[in-house]
């Protein structure tokens, strides 16, 4: 139960770092959402309608004033209302997030199990095809545009084939592409990874006695070296899957996903504070505890890390 608290403390003055430092780098941004707003709409903007606005948004008083009024609403629930849009926030992220998060966790599970078996395959023939393969995804990750790629697979697949409707199919039409674009940015490194695991266990002492016992090579580094090569790639995997709320950026402007990705940037335009604010102390505490469950997983898998 200490321990339990002491975590629970420790992840707490945590987000409250993260989210302090964040009101005040988003308080900083150059523009007025006041004239933002105002000129969006082909309004005169005087200082007497921007100082309505002020006074209608709270920033007329301090910022510590600001920032705990605003977390103290924040935790009871009240997100506020949008400055552009007027809309409840919260009721934004609740219809958002499943957009992203599907995107995310759907792309990560595909990249992370394909990249397990694909490094597993690189590992057991070095320089054959599952090895040459996942170098070239790994390269290709880091050096091709992730919106041009999105832009290629939506005119082959949606264009020309005709595979799929992803502007105006089903849910799992239109969440197809953006998952296989999340998928094929990560299963080259996850697969890299996995090769580097189960490359080691390879050349290790024990895999001898292993194979001295009449198992095959493929059996012997399955069976002996599966989870160290799976409790590596866990930790590899770790810092990508805490961005899986809000690494989805790309796939969701390119495919015209309704995630929150798509409605943050659009806050970022409009110098939406309350959007801002929201979203990060949001994907502050998903991040904080990704890593805790991550570690505890970790601790479970191999408990001489504790």
């Amino acid at each position: 139960m200490a321990a339990a608290a002491q975590s629970g403390a420790r992840l707490a003055m945590a987000w409250l770092l993260v989210v302090a430092a964040a009101f005040l780098i988003v308080r900083a941004l150059p523009g007025d959402p006041a004239e933002i707003l105002i000129h969006s709409n082909t309004v005169a903007a005087s200082e007497s309608l921007i100082a309505e606005y002020h006074a209608a948004w709270g920033l007329d008083r301090s910022l510590l004033r600001q920032f705990f009024s605003w977390l103290g609403s924040y935790l009871t629930g009240d997100w506020g209302q949008s400055m552009m849009t007027g809309r409840p926030i919260l009721s934004e992220f609740v219809s958002r997030a499943p957009w992203s998060f599907a995107i995310g966790t759907g792309g990560l599970a595909l990249a992370t199990i394909g990249g397990f078996f694909l490094g597993f395959r690189a590992a057991l023939r070095p320089a054959g095809i599952a090895d040459h393969l996942s170098r070239a995804l790994a390269v290709g990750s880091q050096s091709l545009p992730a919106f041009a790629v999105g832009l290629v697979m939506f005119w082959l697949l949606a264009v020309e084939l005709k595979l799929v409707a992803p502007l105006s199919g089903s849910a799992g039409e239109r969440l197809l592409m953006p998952v296989l674009l999340v998928a094929l940015f990560s299963i080259g490194s996850a697969a890299r990874v996995s090769r580097a695991a189960f490359g080691e266990a390879r050349q290790a002492l024990w895999m001898r006695t292993a194979r001295a016992k009449g198992l095959s090579e493929a059996a012997a580094l399955w069976r002996h070296a599966g989870r160290h090569s799976g409790l590596t790639l866990l930790a590899a995997v770790t810092p990508e899957l805490a961005w899986v709320i809000g690494g989805t950026t790309v796939a969701e402007v390119v495919f015209g996903v309704p995630g929150l990705s798509e409605a943050v940037v659009d806050a970022v335009l409009g110098r939406d504070y309350m959007v801002l604010q929201a979203y990060i102390a949001f994907v502050a505490l998903w991040i904080l505890l990704i890593n805790e469950a991550a570690r505890t997983a970790r601790l479970a898998l191999d408990p001489r890390l504790a």
